[in-house]
C-alpha cells in the first residue's frame, strides 16, 4: 500500500544478479575446459636441454616412469612386446615419430634397451622428450 505523498520511483532493472550468473557460467566453462586437455603417456620428470625443439606431427609416446614401468601411449607393455605394438600403431595411425619420455632417474640401460627395440623399426623416427631450461 502506498501513501499519497510518496513520490513515484521510476522502474529500474537490477543487473547485479545477471552479472553473477554470467560469471558463474564463465567459471564453469573455464574449469571444464581444463579437463578436456589430452595427456599422452605417464607423468615423468623430464631432463632439461637447451636445444629442445617442438614436434608438430602426430606422435607415438613411449614412457618410462621412475619405477621403470614401460608404456606405449597409456597402455602398459613389456619390452619384448614394444616393437610389435609400435609397428602396429605406425601402420594404423600413419605416423612415424616415436617420442621417448624417460624420467631422469631411470637407469641408462633401460633407455638403451627401449632405443634398441625402436631402432629395429625402419619407418620410425625417434625423438627423446626433454624440458627447456
Amino acid at each position: 500500500m502506498r501513501l499519497p505523498d510518496e513520490p513515484d520511483r521510476p522502474p529500474q532493472i537490477n543487473i547485479v544478479p545477471m552479472i553473477d550468473v554470467i560469471f558463474a557460467i564463465l567459471v564453469y566453462f573455464i574449469v571444464s575446459s581444463l579437463f578436456l586437455t589430452r595427456s599422452e603417456g605417464l607423468p615423468v620428470n623430464l631432463p632439461q636441454a637447451e636445444t629442445v625443439q617442438l614436434q608438430k606431427t602426430k606422435q607415438i609416446t613411449v614412457s618410462l616412469d621412475r619405477e621403470g614401468t614401460l608404456t606405449v601411449g597409456n597402455q602398459p607393455t613389456q619390452l619384448a612386446q614394444l616393437k610389435t605394438k609400435v609397428e602396429n600403431l605406425i601402420k594404423t595411425e600413419q605416423t612415424t615419430v616415436v617420442v621417448i619420455k624417460a624420467d631422469k632417474v631411470v637407469e641408462h640401460g633401460q633407455v638403451v634397451d627401449v632405443l634398441d627395440q625402436l631402432r629395429q623399426i625402419p619407418q620410425a623416427k625417434l625423438a627423446i622428450a626433454a624440458q627447456k631450461e
